[in-house]
């Protein structure tokens, strides 16, 4: 990975982590459009730069992560989930990651969901949530192991399913991020270091770079996601879906096609 794959793959993350169009989904297109989507670098760097659109989170709402225990039993319980279906399922997640044909289908399927949500579970107003709901948000939040289903659209839609405003399903979709992806990157830095991987210093000035350029993107997306969100709901976000994950199924089937002529 050189310098301008890793501002590029660092955008990416910060635009697309909060967004229903999934991050992982997108970083896997692109490191496979680089050539570097099998790298082990390549792997732990597409986490690790998660810890920058965190501490995005953790700035916009300082004052909401103090408010009570409350708040974070409510995200341990929905944090849960994600827990023991990621042990359970490393390995398989793993091998799904590597999948740009799984990407794509997961795109056009969680699209078509995005352009109906707003009829299925608009109008609602609530901002209350109960301990059954966060754990109903944080099994639905288990749906983005599959790559291209989005973390962020995955929550979010459990958040409407229990009635929740808009809003309120995105913010929370927000807070349980930050749990959900400290772990996940705890667990892949711990899996490297348990396989013996090491970091040279030029790929450390890497993750930094990535985490700070993630970090300023992730700021400007979530504000002006939450604008857009509760003026306009959520189709735009279900043609893009559709709309990139057909043109990857294409590009995708070509460049198949191509190489076995």
């Amino acid at each position: 990975m050189n310098s301008l794959e890793a501002v590029v793959l660092a955008i990416i993350e910060g635009l697309t982590e909060f967004l229903p169009v999934s991050s992982t989904g997108h970083m896997i297109i692109a490191s496979s459009f680089f050539g570097i989507a099998q790298e082990d670098f390549t792997k732990l760097f597409t986490i690790v730069i998660q810890l920058g659109t965190i501490l995005s989170v953790i700035v916009l709402y300082f004052k909401r992560f103090f408010q009570s225990v409350d708040f974070y039993l409510k995200l341990l319980v929905a944090f849960m989930p994600a827990v023991v279906l990621g042990l359970a399922l490393s390995d398989l997640i793993d091998q799904l990651l590597e999948s740009p044909t799984v990407v794509a289908i997961s795109l056009v399927i969680g699209g078509i969901i995005l352009l109906k949500v707003d009829d299925w579970f608009g109008g609602e107003e609530n901002t209350e949530i109960s301990y059954g709901t966060a754990l109903k948000i944080g099994f639905f939040q288990c749906l983005a192991m599959i790559p291209g289903v989005s973390r962020s659209g995955a929550s979010i839609v459990g958040g409407m399913s229990q009635k929740l405003s808009r809003t309120a399903a995105a913010e929370f979709s927000f807070f349980l991020a930050v749990p959900t992806m400290f772990g996940a990157t705890l667990k892949k830095c711990y899996d490297y270091y348990k396989d013996g991987f090491t970091l040279s210093h030029y790929q450390i000035n890497l993750l930094i770079i990535g985490n700070v350029i993630g970090f300023v993107v992730a700021l400007i997306a979530i504000k002006s996601f939450i604008g857009y969100l509760t003026k306009h709901g959520f189709k735009i976000f279900g043609y893009y879906r559709i709309i990139a994950g057909i043109a990857i199924l294409l590009i995708h089937y070509f460049i198949l096609e191509l190489k076995v002529v």
